[in-house]
Order: structure tokens, then sequence, then C-alpha cells
């Protein structure tokens, strides 16, 4: 039997992205129908890149062809990575020898589970990819990669309004430059239970744009 397991994150307040959930037609209100507005950024919770999230001239979200988004993946086991630390090429391969070409990546560290994506640690003490890490998953000719840790290590600085250069944010400048998708703020990687389960990562058709929110799920026998 498969078993479905769902790799999104819910969408809910949250203290990095603006949110906003309202009703515009409410039942109390004497409307003939409930209906649910909401607001949030593409770059929030779970979402696909597209190259034109960090490259002027990158490919919008119309070139997110489903078949590069639905399809064999090949999970990396990285539970055993330490707070803080950097993920490097040789842990990468290590860990992904079964990694095929085209593959969709999934970078396990089980970070979602250790701690609240909704606390500042989250963001400050996670572990995060080296420049060659990202070099070797390139070489493996990925359809996408996708991560349940926020993988470049100057996303923390963010958080309190510190810069950096587009060449520290090695998964965005090695991989998504060269039009390897990034599938962020996944969660649930440590239960899919298989090293090569299907992955279903379905954008929001939105037409143009430099990211767009998904609904993303595994299939494992």
């Amino acid at each position: 039997m498969t078993r479905i397991i769902d790799l999104s994150v819910p969408l809910e307040e949250h203290f990095r992205w603006p949110f906003d959930r309202k009703l515009t037609a409410d039942f109390a209100n004497g409307d003939n129908f409930q209906i649910t507005h909401l607001s949030w950024p593409v770059h929030g919770f779970t979402h696909i890149d597209a190259p034109k999230h960090i490259d002027p001239g990158g490919a919008t979200t119309d070139s997110m062809a489903l078949d590069r988004l639905i399809g064999a993946a090949a999970v990396l086991d990285l539970t055993d990575v330490a707070t803080d630390s950097p993920i490097d090429a040789d842990r990468l391969a290590a860990a992904g020898s079964h990694v095929e070409e085209r593959d969709i990546v999934l970078l396990a560290t089980g970070w979602d589970k250790r701690v609240s994506l909704h606390e500042p640690a989250f963001w400050t003490t996670a572990p995060y990819l080296t420049r060659d890490a990202c070099d070797w998953l390139k070489a493996q000719s990925p359809s996408a990669v996708g991560f349940d840790f926020p993988q470049d290590y100057p996303i923390r600085g963010i958080l309190s309004g510190e810069t950096a250069p587009m060449s520290e944010f090695v998964s965005h400048d090695v991989l998504l430059r060269n039009g390897v998708f990034l599938i962020e703020y996944i969660c649930n990687l440590t239960e899919i239970g298989v090293p090569r389960p299907v992955v279903v990562a379905l954008p929001l058709k939105l037409p143009k744009a430099d990211g767009a929110p998904a609904r993303v799920v595994a299939l494992a026998d």
C-alpha cells in the first residue's frame, strides 16, 4: 500500500512572513457563503523558487514544468548533522550514493523535528550548506532540491536585518541560478522511510513570478 507523507508546513501566523487571513463573507454576518481571504509572500512557508528570485534575467514560474516537480526522488539521510554546523560535499556524497540524474533530491536533517519553524532558533542555529556541497548537488543534475532547514548561512542574518552578497546564499547562487528549482521549508522528510520515494511538488499556477507556494507530498510504498 502506498503511504502519502505531507511535506508541507501549515499556512498560519508567522513572525517572519506577513500573513493575513480574514473572512470576506461570513455566515455570522448573514452572508450566504463563508469566504476566506489569504495574503502572504510567495517565498513564505512551503514554496518553490524560480531563478527570477535571484537573477534579473532568470526564468520565471512559467518555466516550472511539472515533469521536473513530479517524479523519482532521493532522500539523503543527514539526521546526524549537528546544530549550527556545515553540510559539505563529503557528507552529501556519503549519504547520496543512490542519487540519479533528474531526481528530486531531498536533504533530510530532521531539523523541523528538533526546532519549531516558529522559533527564532530554527533560523539562527540551523545546519547549512557549503558551496562545495551545492557544487556536488549541481553535478548530480537534479531537477530540484528540497530542504527541511534554512539551507544558506546568511538566511539567519535576515532576522536581524543583516545583508550578505548573493555568493554566500550558496544554494541560490549555485543551483537556482543554473535552473535547479529549490523546494524550501518542507517538513516530515524523516517520516518518508524509504530512500527513493516519488515526490509531487505542485506550485500554484502563478505566471511570470519569482516563486510559487506549493503543496508537496511524498509517495512511499
